[in-house]
């Protein structure tokens, strides 16, 4: 009466998966623990110790005093921040550089990796796949001496332009506006590019050739597989990646900065991470200003994060949480 029987011959613990306790847990995959160890490591250290730091914005900070014996001055160093004559100009060149990045920056890994995909020479497939990921292994310093000796008044860069008529000019001294925002989203792309498209390649090396087949058989050319099976395919993934892209943007942009401004392009060049640097390791160092200006930073990167995950929910049904 209102029982439900087992079948013959299946008992109820058979129906249920075992749970493994955390000792059988960890002798089983100790392995996989270990390999997460570093990473665990760290994020502790370098993530998750300096943040009591994150006090110094609201104090007038002192090396003597330290942390906990500095005196408290609330908002001040915000005001200070937000009213003062270089932050202005910092801010709209990093807005500026994050947008360039976010879209030229981004986009090119994504039409670097259909090209590899759709290439029809294996060996020159898998040859230019291969260069495209050694400059995500050379060091900043290098990359910036290889375009600062391009783009020198006699480097490669400015002898072929100057064949379209352009000036033979350093153009890393050039203040005009857009010439080193451009130049700086270049940089990042020949750094970038091929290290960012091998997880666009492999997700379009997982969708369906029966797809392309089908599509190919209605009479769809190779531009228009793409854009109907392709990218609709590997969309979950873009989505995911610019909304990673968009969190972190702001800290990311000025990484080759210091190496690559002067005192002629310093409007159009400083960003807030330089400027950030310049509070805590200039001539006058104030801890609490450049902990401002970095909690600032930190604080638009996640509502741009969360803004940009609701955006792309709402446009594209996809999310990254």
């Amino acid at each position: 009466m209102g029982i439900k029987r087992n079948k013959p011959g299946i008992s109820t613990k058979a129906l249920k998966p075992d749970k493994l306790s955390w000792k059988e847990d960890f002798r089983k995959n100790g392995i996989l623990y270990l390999l997460f160890l570093p990473v665990l490591v760290w994020e502790i250290l370098f993530h998750y110790l300096p943040l009591p730091g994150i006090l110094m914005a609201f104090q007038d900070f002192s090396i003597s005093k330290g942390l906990f014996g500095s005196k408290w001055v609330g908002f001040e160093h915000f005001v200070e921040l937000f009213t003062g004559s270089g932050f202005p100009l910092a801010f709209r060149n990093t807005v500026a550089m994050a947008i360039l990045s976010l879209t030229i920056g981004f986009s090119a890994s994504i039409i670097f990796a259909l090209i590899l995909t759709t290439f029809p020479h294996k060996r020159f497939r898998r040859l230019a796949q291969s260069a495209s990921y050694l400059p995500n292994f050379v060091s900043a310093v290098v990359m910036c001496s290889l375009a600062t000796e391009f783009l020198s008044e006699k480097g490669a860069i400015t002898m072929f332009l100057s064949l379209f008529g352009a000036d033979k000019q350093n153009w890393l001294a050039n203040p005009d506006i857009p010439v080193f925002w451009l130049i700086y989203t270049f940089i990042g792309i020949w750094q970038g590019m091929g290290w960012g498209s091998i997880v666009y390649v492999a997700s379009i090396s997982n969708i369906s050739g029966e797809l392309h087949e089908a599509a190919a058989i209605d009479g769809a050319n190779r531009f228009q597989r793409i854009w109907h099976v392709t990218l609709p395919g590997i969309l979950p993934l873009i989505v995911m990646m610019w909304t990673m892209n968009v969190g972190i943007v702001l800290k990311l942009v000025g990484g080759n900065i210091l190496l690559l401004y002067m005192p002629q392009t310093y409007d159009v060049a400083d960003v807030l991470s330089t400027y950030t640097y310049r509070m805590s390791f200039g001539g006058s160092a104030n801890y609490g200003l450049s902990t401002a200006s970095g909690l600032f930073q930190s604080v638009l990167g996640l509502i741009l994060l969360v803004t940009s995950n609701k955006l792309s929910k709402r446009a594209a049904g996809y999310s990254l949480f």
